[in-house]
């Protein structure tokens, strides 16, 4: 993918793919994917760190 954002969890992250049609076929440990158009948009609008304007990443079952 072109995006990754980082999170605070080791090895966890949010990242482009260029292969959209994978998307909740594939298996990750820790990584969501988002099509790279999604990623890049996402990443255009956070920062780094809740104090630099960033957000709280909530995982839910």
């Amino acid at each position: 993918g072109l995006v990754w954002i980082d999170l605070d969890k080791p090895t966890y992250g949010l990242h482009g793919t260029p292969y959209p049609a994978g998307l909740f076929k594939n298996q990750s440990h820790g990584c969501v994917r988002l099509t790279n158009w999604d990623a890049q948009e996402l990443a255009d609008l956070v920062s780094a760190g809740l104090d630099a304007g960033g957000v709280m990443v909530e995982f839910a079952e």
